[in-house]
């Protein structure tokens, strides 16, 4: 149990090398008001005058205290450290210096807090670390903290009580830390600020020990019997009672030993039922003994802990990678991995497959199928065609002579109007292919290839090669897809062998050739009968009067007699049969030439097209530059991982039996 309080401060050490708070540490944190006697307490468990003393804040940064007991000199074995004295002490940013004087210890915490702060009432986080050796004490770390104040003074900042507090809260919040709050005795417990704090973290009191100061300095007539008894505020740890040297001991230098044989007089004196259990020596012991209990409850989670991000940061380091010796293997490497992850993902075979959204050849699957599909399907056959349109293309198509049946140029000038509206989708589904084409691009350097990330301008010209190739291939597949709809175009098949259409429709004209026939018999007799019959309504025009045939306008939309309702019938028919067909083959046509000329080829020629670009010699090393950051990170993380490895050998040198 002895070697648990030693092996935390080990512990403190590895970690304060790479200045990382990332293991909560079991120690004991010292919290008090200004002027509540923590410093006096903190001096009784070390036995010597070593704090700061003064008006206002004086404890300023956080100190973090490490009594280590050793053999008296006369007993040792060895010299300690080479020091031959009876007691020291040493601080961690002094390096290897030891103080033999504890005047000196007290001038330099005082130093380094002004070497960082000033000579002003501010206050910082980041601690000092000192280590005491005594054989007069017992193996406690402690952490003392500035004391609570509630009044700016001087030239403090006017937040300085907020600053305190959310000081002290983040050492006490820690699950893995005691906390002794000191209260002097001549003050109400129930307005006590370190035990108000202490209750905010630890409502349980789990881990609040109550230290109640300045007995002696109580009201005549009054104790604090009940108060150390627990019946005014219960705390789980216990509550102890001290005797602090005055003001007056202090300014005649009386001696720690002598102020504990009085404490102890005065205990017997004025508590002496409790008077075995209160007083410095008891504190002592009984912090002790707590910090040990309390570290050994800690220790399976702590060695889990250590454990954890000790894989944690290997993975991390492996992630890094090493640096760079063979530059030329280094990017072959790299191109390969890299264009073997582009085509995987386009293939669908990548380790990181997209679980939130679809990317890569799944992408694209969906743009052919599903976008493009969906669009084609959506344009209608005789969208944009009028009736009108139709009956006018009919009559450019015969020229000055009345049409008597439907002319077949009429059909090719509509139909050939209608299949030119499948060249802009067809052109999008191009573009939206290469856009995913792009975003893989960055899907594979995010995900796929760890290492590119180290090199950021391998990446950038990686990025701009890949760019450069699909922007090379754009416009020789948007040719292409031109062309698909070109051929089609070139050529109307009227004798596709799913143009269905057009044998009925020339069943349909024979049909109307009869009718001609039969209706020209009928419209001979009708004109015989006419002249026969006097004209009424209208007459022929007199001679003189010219007529204007320009001054009617044409009429924009009028009703359709039966044969122009059966010639647009016609038309439409046809063009709707013949536009599906087309629409089918470019639906079909489209996805292969892209899938040809874009989306292959690039998979093909892209590990050679990034050889070509990028494994010239000249380039090697400029390209092969890590990022600052990168091996900035590598380095840290590297030293985090040192420190874990030593910190589980620390903790595996504590035999099992040692935790019970």
């Amino acid at each position: 149990m002895e070697t648990l309080i030693p092996t935390i401060n080990r512990l403190q050490e590895v970690f304060l090398t790479v200045g990382a708070d990332i293991i909560q540490l079991p120690q004991i944190v010292v919290v008090g008001s200004q002027s509540s006697g923590k410093s006096s307490v903190l001096e009784s468990l070390v036995g010597r005058d070593f704090l700061p003393r003064g008006s206002g804040i004086v404890t300023r940064r956080p100190l973090v205290l490490q009594l280590i007991n050793v053999s008296p000199l006369k007993e040792r074995l060895k010299v300690e450290n080479g020091v031959k004295a009876e007691e020291w002490g040493t601080f961690i940013h002094c390096k290897s210096q030891i103080f033999t004087d504890f005047q000196e210890i007290c001038q330099e915490i005082v130093a380094e807090t002004e070497r960082s702060l000033g000579d002003n009432k501010g206050i910082s986080p980041e601690p000092i670390y000192l280590k005491i050796f005594s054989p007069n004490v017992l193996n406690l770390t402690l952490v003392d903290l500035p004391g609570i104040t509630k009044v700016p003074v001087g030239d403090q900042p006017e937040d300085i009580e907020t600053q305190v507090q959310e000081m002290i809260l983040s050492f006490i919040s820690n699950p893995n830390s005691l906390i002794l709050a000191v209260s002097p005795a001549n003050s109400d417990l129930a307005t006590s600020d370190a035990l108000k704090l202490a209750r905010e973290v630890d409502p349980d009191g789990r881990r609040t020990l109550l230290v109640v100061s300045k007995l002696d300095l109580m009201d005549a007539g009054t104790d604090a019997l009940e108060v150390l008894l627990g019946r005014v505020i219960p705390v789980r740890l216990g509550i102890i009672g001290v005797v602090n040297r005055s003001q007056h001991d202090i300014n005649t230098q009386k001696s720690l030993e002598d102020s504990m044989k009085d404490e102890q007089t005065f205990l017997q004196r004025h508590y002496p039922s409790l008077a075995s259990r209160a007083g410095s020596r008891y504190l002592a012991k009984t912090l002790s003994k707590l910090l040990m209990h309390h570290i050994r409850d800690c220790l399976p989670e702590l060695k889990t802990r250590v454990t954890v991000l000790s894989a944690q940061y290997q993975a991390r380091l492996n992630g890094y990678g090493q640096p760079v010796e063979d530059h030329s293997a280094t990017l072959l490497q790299i191109v390969t991995k890299f264009a073997s992850d582009y085509c995987n993902t386009i293939e669908g075979t990548a380790r990181h497959i997209q679980t939130t959204e679809l990317c890569g050849g799944a992408r694209i699957c969906y743009i052919f199928h599903e976008t493009f599909g969906r669009t084609l399907q959506s344009i209608d056959p005789l969208g944009g065609l009028t009736d009108l349109d139709i009956l006018t293309a009919i009559r450019n198509a015969t020229g000055p002579r009345p049409a008597l049946f439907v002319p077949e140029v009429s059909f090719e000038l509509l139909v050939k109007r209608q299949m030119k509206r499948l060249v802009e989708p067809s052109l999008r589904c191009v573009e939206l292919v290469h856009e995913e084409l792009q975003r893989i691009i960055q899907h594979c350097s995010s995900f796929s290839t760890q290492e590119l990330l180290r090199f950021p301008k391998l990446h950038d010209s990686i990025v701009e090669v890949v760019t450069g190739l699909l922007r090379k291939r754009l416009p020789i597949t948007n040719e292409m897809v031109h062309n698909l709809v070109a051929i089609e175009l070139a050529y109307i098949n009227t004798k596709h062998p799913d143009f269905t259409d057009a044998a009925q429709v020339s069943a349909s004209v024979n049909s109307q050739q009869a009718e001609a026939v039969d209706g020209g018999k009928r419209w001979k007799n009708e004109k015989a009968a006419e002249e026969k019959t006097p004209a009424t309504g209208f007459s022929s025009p007199s001679k003189g009067q010219a007529i204007n045939l320009l001054d009617t306008a044409l009429p924009v939309s009028r009703k359709l007699t039966s044969k122009e309702q059966r010639d647009c019938e016609v038309i439409q028919r046809l063009i709707k049969s013949y536009f599906l067909i087309v629409r089918k083959s470019i639906q079909d046509s489209v996805p292969k030439t892209v899938m040809h000329f874009l989306v292959n080829h690039v998979k093909e020629h892209l590990q050679s097209e990034l050889v070509g670009q990028l494994y010239k010699q000249p380039l090697l090393h400029e390209l092969l530059i890590e990022s600052q950051d990168t091996a900035q990170q590598r380095t840290e993380v590297a030293q985090m991982l040192e420190a874990l490895k030593k910190a589980n050998n620390v903790i595996s040198e504590i035999r099992e039996t040692h935790l019970w």
